[in-house]
């Protein structure tokens, strides 16, 4: 009798896997976070930073801005040492309990933001006076 060749395949294929495509894949996914990624950048030396009293919903009325060049912004207007005691004594006037902040450039002069400060502190009596150390 002859035998039938069954449907069952007797013989076993080795079954092999082509990885090329997934380490295609892997080595442009690290490839992307390598180029994407942000290295941080440290100067070398240890420095103590001063502590900084975090207000968490800061809502001045008064913004006052001090620009690396020095200049005094004002409700978007540029004023002088000698003319912004005028302008913040009307906005006082406005609003007396108005509470301010003065944020100033990393290269403004500091001078001028503490002579803003004091103005603001001893001459005019606002209550609280803040100024921005936060970089945006």
């Amino acid at each position: 009798m002859a035998r039938r060749k069954s449907r069952v395949m007797t013989e076993e294929t080795e079954a092999e896997l082509d990885l090329t495509p997934m380490l295609d894949v892997v080595f442009i996914l690290l490839i992307f976070f390598i180029v994407t990624s942000v290295f941080v950048k440290e100067p070398g030396v240890e420095v103590a930073r001063p502590e900084t009293e975090i207000v968490e919903e800061e809502k001045p009325t008064l913004l006052i801005a001090v620009t690396a060049q020095g200049e005094i912004w004002v409700n978007r207007r540029v004023y002088d040492m000698a003319n912004v005691r005028n302008a913040l004594e009307q906005l006082l006037e406005e609003n007396p309990r108005a509470e301010a902040m003065i944020q100033g450039d990393q290269g403004a002069p500091v001078g001028i933001v503490l002579d803003l400060q004091e103005m603001l502190l001893e001459d005019l009596e606002v209550e609280t006076v803040m100024i921005s150390t936060e970089r945006s």
